[in-house]
């Protein structure tokens, strides 16, 4: 089943503000990469490599260009990547100033129709049940169904 990306333009970075994100980390700022976070910066949903390329295929951009893309801005960190057990890396556009402010928090799967979104408001603090214990938390996925499949 195909699914069809969630974007809001209103969240959307500039081309320049873009460039100068890549280029700060280190990169070159290819248009794939620029069109690639751009548009992940308008998503409101985390998308996949097939949900990217879908939507950059009208740019002229390869597949292959566009997975080496996500895979370089997620390793430079301005874009964050996770799997939630279906084998699918889904990424998403890093909002916060440094790669661990703003990227931490859980995500919901609809286990009927796929649909991954962002549970922003949701907090998650720990109680620690010993002192030696250490706890690091990298992802939280709730899954269940969503309000259409309900």
């Amino acid at each position: 089943m195909k699914r069809t990306a969630t974007v809001a333009k209103i969240t959307e970075i500039t081309m320049s503000e873009a460039r100068e994100m890549v280029r700060g980390a280190g990169l070159r700022g290819t248009s794939c990469r620029l069109s690639v976070l751009q548009y992940l910066s308008a998503a409101t949903t985390p998308l996949s490599h097939a949900e990217v390329a879908d939507e950059l295929d009208a740019h002229g951009y390869d597949k292959s260009t566009i997975y080496r893309s996500l895979v370089e801005l997620a390793e430079a960190g301005l874009l964050s990547r996770f799997d939630v057990g279906d084998h699918t890396w889904r990424f998403e556009f890093r909002r916060g100033e440094s790669q661990d402010e703003g990227t931490e928090h859980p995500h919901f799967m609809c286990v009927t129709c796929g649909k991954v979104t962002c549970l922003d408001d949701v907090d998650i603090k720990l109680k620690a049940t010993n002192k030696k214990t250490y706890t690091d938390i990298t992802e939280v996925l709730l899954k269940g169904h969503c309000r259409e499949c309900g």
